[in-house]
């Protein structure tokens, strides 16, 4: 014998929907309006018992009469010990990540019955079925086209390339392990070993012939480089044949092509006197041959496909109102459709003239509905509360910017809302904030920080913040060493060491200060 502490699968759903951001969240909602008919949305300002939604203030009658006639094994909180293995792994997946998405545990719950025929549901349930398009393929219709990758694109290219017969297959598989960036990490070697078998393998030689061929031939130019020296050479002179013959250009790009040629881990080190030592360079002309090699690309192949950025839609906006002097904290819950149960489809799943498969599959998928207005009614509950407690302890962030950042444990604010420490966490997860600051993480406001010679309480990031004020104010032909910085937050009243110095301006991506340096 023994005591098991379980939770059940719709309290796992409820941690995942608090966790979810607003653009997710939104998908989610989506998803379930499309899989169960009995969920629908509420017009704008529509009022009436069977609405509900971001704004409601109370159950809708509908989803009462539902919830009182559904059976004990619908109950929201019960585990299903059929399928409980599963739910619990999930769990334990969704601790360890954060998925992307939601899963909809509720699908092969909300399929009909073989008996539950659409003839079965009611005239009205035709006409809503029938009569109205498909969102699904409607969405589908609009929805952009996938583009091209970066391997198909190279490919189409070399399709239509003017190359030998022998050096086309060469191509193809010299192109087929090209990385997003342009590069060909792969040694020729291994390249051949896992040549296609119903080809002949090549020699080295031949498969080098193969390279070279796509790399003067496949736009933009440095494309299947192996390292970046490679790289930047194919794209000067591709750059010198497209300016012609002789000439001042010319020659200044011969500089450019010495330069990388022979000194370019003199030039990633930013060791420009020795360059010019060796070189006989003046500092000047260095400088110009420099700002020539602005145009050259580290990841030609990005010229080509970009990940496209992520839009930040904020959760949750943060404003002053003048006339409390205080900050007001609202949730940005403009965008989130308000959710309610059908009434009719209620009312038939009480109707004991339905057949009963009928009705069951209704009542199954009413409790799917119901359950996840209340989800998401309760996540707008408990990530209002969150932000309302931050906004109220970080006041002087909002007055004063970063450097005014307190420290705030998650477990304070766990203590002072009364729920565990990992609900806190979940409902600021991937959350962010609309502030007079701009797009903040609601995370960013959760740190431990020190205490500073004056005794005021700084976080760790409100540190990070003060290290990148001074390294932006400082003369850049004689920067800070590590040493210096721990010395000039010293002098702010920030005592750390060197090391931690260091750490911080490796998180904030600032280079050294050899790095730093300006001639």
């Amino acid at each position: 014998m023994g005591q098991h502490m379980k939770l059940a699968p719709r309290m796992i759903q409820s941690m995942e929907i608090l966790q979810m951001p607003l653009q997710q969240l939104e998908e989610r909602i989506a998803q379930e309006l499309e899989s169960n008919a009995t969920l629908e949305l509420s017009e704008a300002g529509e009022e009436g018992p069977d609405s509900t939604g971001s704004g409601a203030n109370a159950q809708a009658e509908a989803r009462a009469d539902a919830a009182a006639d559904i059976n004990a094994e619908d109950q929201p909180m019960r585990v299903d010990e059929g399928h409980g293995e599963d739910d619990f792994a999930r769990l334990d997946s969704f601790e360890q990540t954060h998925p992307d998405a939601a899963e909809n545990a509720f699908d092969d719950e909300a399929r009909p019955p073989e008996a539950a025929r659409l003839e079965d549901l009611g005239s009205f349930s035709r006409a809503r079925l029938e009569g109205e398009p498909d969102a699904k393929s409607e969405a589908m219709a609009n929805t952009a086209s996938r583009a091209a990758s970066l391997i198909e694109q190279l490919q189409d290219q070399w399709r239509l390339a003017d190359v030998e017969d022998s050096l086309r297959p060469l191509g193809e598989q010299v192109i087929a392990f090209i990385d997003d960036d342009g590069y060909l990490r792969t040694n020729l070697e291994t390249i051949i070993d896992r040549w296609p078998p119903d080809q002949p393998k090549p020699t080295k030689e031949e498969l080098e012939r193969g390279l070279r061929a796509v790399q003067l031939l496949i736009e933009p130019a440095g494309v299947a480089a192996r390292d970046t020296r490679e790289c930047l050479l194919l794209q000067i002179e591709a750059l010198s044949e497209q300016h012609g013959g002789g000439g001042e250009d010319r020659a200044e790009w011969g500089v450019v092509r010495k330069l990388i040629d022979e000194h370019l881990e003199d030039l990633a080190q930013n060791r420009l006197p020795r360059i010019v030592e060796k070189t006989g360079l003046s500092m000047e002309e260095l400088k110009h041959a420099m700002e020539r090699m602005r145009v050259l690309s580290l990841a030609p192949g990005r010229q080509l496909v970009q990940d496209p950025p992520s839009a930040i839609v904020p959760d949750a906006i943060v404003e002053y109102d003048a006339d409390s002097d205080r900050y007001v904290a609202y949730l940005n819950d403009s965008r989130m459709p308000g959710l309610r149960i059908n009434r009719e489809y209620a009312m038939l799943a009480k109707d004991r003239a339905a057949p009963k498969p009928t009705r069951e599959f209704l009542k199954k998928s009413l409790s799917n509905a119901s359950w996840l207005i209340d989800a998401v009614e309760q996540r707008r509950k408990t990530l209002l509360r969150v932000i309302k407690v931050v906004v109220e302890a970080q006041r002087e962030f909002f007055d004063y910017g970063p450097q005014a950042l307190r420290p705030l444990p998650m477990t304070l604010v766990a203590e002072q809302l009364g729920v565990h420490v990992a609900t806190v966490s979940r409902a600021v997860a991937e959350k962010y904030l609309l502030t007079p600051r701009g797009i903040v993480p609601l995370r960013s406001f959760f740190s431990g920080g020190t205490q500073t010679q004056s005794g005021e309480e700084m976080s760790w990031d409100a540190i990070k913040a003060a290290l990148k004020d001074i390294i932006d104010a400082e003369d850049k032909h004689n920067p800070l060493s590590d040493d210096a910085l721990a010395d000039a937050l010293k002098d702010r009243g920030i005592e750390i060491a060197r090391r931690t110095v260091a750490k911080y301006r490796d998180q904030l991506n600032i280079p050294s200060a050899r790095l730093r340096k300006a001639y």
